[in-house]
């Protein structure tokens, strides 16, 4: 008899915890695992899951990251519903929002074996304290109806156990997988220049993220301005996008710097946009241990990073 396993994550824009989930959905074997995938139907992403087979897709609307009371009301009844409807043996969540309605949904619902993935949490220090202490009180109600979590990093399980949240009997730690092979392929460099309006003789520093707080992408736009007043050599990329775009636009704007940064949006072949750099920078506030590490590895580029939570252990200074 196969096991069902649904995997539940908020939303499927680029990045690390999107991309750990469809793979693997991918790579569950089908003579042991029956699989589905809950998400809500946006994201650059959904292509991808769209092209897995043999899965039960299930797409919910209202599955939001920010809070909202009705929203989030109406994910958990839906998740509850599926979850008795189609009794699976395990559900799997991750990313914060996801994390509490579907672990709570799949209690109440009856699932015997409820695991979470913490690719980072959804607390952190730039917050209130009223909300802060809100969301750590979720996590911490939340992991008493959870079989195990999974941490990406030791720094993740640290906080985690300093904040309350969980035991060091509570987790395990697994990396962030990436399909090593896919970026290790080698094929020629810097084609993609000319297209960028890159001049060829630049030295390519490119940042891969989300356009949101968490990854502090206006500092990038900082460094770059303050490299730029010493060193005209090189130039800046932006690959993503999302909520700052506007606020990083503008401050580009502010430090007359249009011509040295390119802003490529959201890119689905990133192979190729590591193949076009010559360094690789990330400014984020707080991580779990971000995908762009281990894909800026396997092509053998250099990265410069902050000084965050699982960060020092992929980044040997």
């Amino acid at each position: 008899m196969k096991t069902k396993v649904f995997h539940v994550i908020t939303k499927l824009e680029l990045g690390g915890a999107q991309k750990v989930t469809l793979l693997t959905l991918e790579r569950l074997p089908r003579d042991q695992y029956e699989v589905g995938l809950v998400t809500a139907p946006e994201g650059l992403l959904v292509e991808w899951a769209n092209r897995i087979p043999d899965i039960h897709r299930v797409w919910i609307p209202t599955l939001v990251r920010e809070v909202r009371p009705l929203k989030d009301a109406l994910a958990f009844l839906k998740l509850w519903n599926l979850f008795r409807r189609e009794r699976p043996q395990v559900v799997h969540t991750h990313s914060s929002k996801a994390g509490i309605l579907g672990r709570w949904a799949a209690r109440l619902a009856g699932v015997p074996v409820i695991f979470h993935t913490a690719h980072g949490f959804g607390f952190n220090d730039f917050q209130r304290p009223l909300v802060r202490n809100f969301y750590l009180w979720m996590e911490r109600m939340t992991t008493k109806v959870t079989t195990k979590l999974v941490v990406v990093s030791y720094a993740n399980a640290d906080k985690g156990e300093r904040s309350g949240i969980f035991e060091r009997k509570d987790w395990v730690l697994c990396r962030d997988a990436i399909s090593v092979e896919q970026f290790m392929q080698p094929g020629p460099r810097r084609r993609k220049l000319g297209e960028w309006n890159i001049p060829e003789n630049k030295v390519v520093v490119g940042m891969v993220a989300c356009f949101k707080p968490q990854k502090s992408p206006i500092d990038f736009v900082d460094i770059a301005a303050r490299v730029l007043g010493e060193n005209s050599d090189a130039h800046f990329v932006m690959a993503g996008d999302g909520e700052l775009r506007p606020a990083i636009e503008a401050r580009i704007r502010k430090h007359g710097i249009r011509e040295h940064m390119t802003l490529l949006g959201w890119q689905s072949d990133m192979p190729e946009v590591y193949r076009n750099l010559d360094l690789v920078v990330l400014t984020s506030l707080w991580e779990g241990l971000p995908c762009v590490f281990s894909e800026a590895m396997a092509c053998a580029l250099p990265i410069v990073a902050t000084n965050v939570d699982g960060a020092r252990e992929a980044i040997l200074d």
